[in-house]
């Protein structure tokens, strides 16, 4: 499958069984479902789909679930993420034999490096193999930001570099990204609250996390900022934000997990360290949760349940 960094791209929760071990079935009857809603690719073992929790041989097995169930018809993209840069490499060639289409890499766990540590890994990654990457810029969660600069220097000495998940949360990154590159990479937006504007300052791509349970919305939302339907983008937008900001957040994904539960596509259990939601802060989530539902705009005969 020829990867395309455009449309709206889920990044894909990871959903376990009860004894938290992936729960294969559901994830391939999930994203047909997303795809069957519009989603353009699927990201696996993400941030949001726990990666870090995951072996090698789990991410392997999980690839091959999305690639069965999805992977004629949208391009399937690996999470490359390690502490070692020698692992990473190791992630990706596995990625490619599993038959992913595409890249999305990661800075290192953990460690902090200088520019020319950062740019060593990256480098190596996108080396690995022949598939097609995405940097993954996201210096609130990792600690780590691709400046401009650097992701256009990345962009002139690495062909395989095709894209940039911009999740700075500063929209004006967009422009300066673009301002230095021109189209050389395409850039998708990865923090959900702020796609609109990303799409006004350039980007063409969305590495969502709500579309997780509202991928109908999400498609929506992203194809009327695409196409200049402000009016409706805006007041897509306006219902959809409470939701969105879920995606910002530390626990995004036991907020993100508990919004497919209630919507009847997933269920709210993750891997400890992290926990599932519980008193106030689990009551506040829901109330939000059943006003978006109850107030929920008629653009979508789709369910989950």
């Amino acid at each position: 499958m020829t990867m395309n960094w455009h449309g709206v791209m889920p990044a894909i929760t990871t959903c376990f069984d009860e004894n938290l071990q992936i729960d294969h079935e559901f994830t391939a009857k999930h994203v047909s479902w997303l795809v069957d809603n519009g989603c353009t690719g699927i990201v696996t073992n993400g941030s949001l789909g726990e990666g870090g929790t995951l072996s090698i041989d789990e991410k392997v097995a999980l690839w091959k679930t999305v690639i069965a169930s999805v992977g004629d018809r949208v391009p399937v993209v690996a999470a490359i993420a390690s502490m070692t840069t020698d692992e990473a490499c190791a992630q990706a060639v596995e990625a490619a034999s599993a038959g992913c289409s595409g890249l999305m890499v990661l800075p290192p766990y953990i460690y902090r490096g200088d520019w020319r540590e950062l740019k060593y890994h990256i480098t190596q990654i996108c080396r690995a193999t022949d598939l097609s990457c995405m940097l993954y810029n996201n210096p609130v969660a990792y600690g780590t930001d691709f400046l401009p600069e650097q992701v256009a220097e990345l962009a002139a000495e690495l062909p395989g570099l095709h894209a940039v998940k911009e999740s700075s949360t500063d929209v004006r990154r967009v422009t300066a990204i673009r301002s230095l590159v021109g189209d050389r990479l395409e850039i998708c937006v990865g923090v959900d609250d702020c796609i609109v504007e990303g799409i006004d300052a350039g980007a063409v791509g969305w590495v969502a996390g709500l579309v997780n349970a509202f991928p109908k919305e999400s498609v929506d939302l992203f194809n009327y900022a695409m196409n200049g339907e402000k009016e409706k983008a805006h007041e897509l937008y306006r219902w959809f934000l409470p939701l969105l900001r879920l995606d910002t957040v530390p626990k995004f994904v036991q907020l993100i997990k508990l919004v497919q539960e209630q919507v009847g596509m997933g269920t709210t259990r993750v891997r400890p360290p992290r926990m599932e939601l519980t008193g106030s802060e689990l009551a506040e989530t829901l109330k939000l949760i059943d006003h978006a539902l109850a107030t929920r705009p008629g653009l979508s005969a789709a369910s989950g349940s």
